[in-house]
């Protein structure tokens, strides 16, 4: 039997498989999305950081539980070249920063990390390092009230976690590249 017909998909002269071969719905309407190909997100081609000192300060703290998001910042720190530290408390970040010597450029949390108590945690922090940090948090995207609220205690900016997802090689790169870096571009 020869099925040469379902090679290129006519069927009787019908090209779409609906009967009248226009891919019509009889009214003159298109219906479906036609041959379009799939939006498929491509993560941004950045350039690593270039590799500094070993003594190289870490930058980037984050508070996050979520391992897969734990796992995907990782990978994209490494990926990037840019030291990012996890950590549990407030008094972690002080005393990697008073060891250190220097001041993180970013704190990231997960506003939904109840054990990190994001609310209470960002104003400690935020009266600590004051305009010289920047403060992200993300949370889902209908979770409106908490969003304000964590504005409120200080969070210079809060955005969902797709934004952030997305965002997250700029991110990293722009805060975990050194100063001087930072300057030239």
């Amino acid at each position: 039997m020869d099925h040469s017909y379902r090679a290129n998909g006519n069927v009787n002269g019908n090209v779409n498989g609906n009967g009248n071969g226009n891919g019509s719905n009889g009214s003159g309407r298109q219906f479906g999305r036609g041959h379009q190909q799939p939006r498929v997100y491509q993560e941004p081609m950045l350039e690593p950081v270039p590799a500094g000192q070993p003594t190289d300060a870490t930058r980037i703290f984050v508070f996050i539980e979520d391992l897969f998001f734990l796992a995907k910042i990782q990978e994209t720190a490494r990926k990037l070249n840019v030291k990012v530290q996890f950590v549990k408390s407030d008094k972690d970040v002080l005393e990697a920063a008073e060891i250190s010597g220097e001041k993180p450029s970013l704190i990231i949390f997960d506003l939904n990390n109840h054990l990190a108590n994001p609310l209470k945690t960002i104003p400690k922090l935020k009266k600590e390092f004051k305009k010289e940090t920047n403060f992200l948090g993300f949370v889902s995207h209908i979770q409106g009230d908490l969003k304000l609220k964590a504005i409120e205690a200080g969070c210079d900016t809060v955005v969902p976690r797709s934004a952030f997802s997305q965002n997250l090689p700029n991110l990293l790169r722009r805060h975990g590249a050194p100063d001087e870096l930072e300057e030239v571009q």
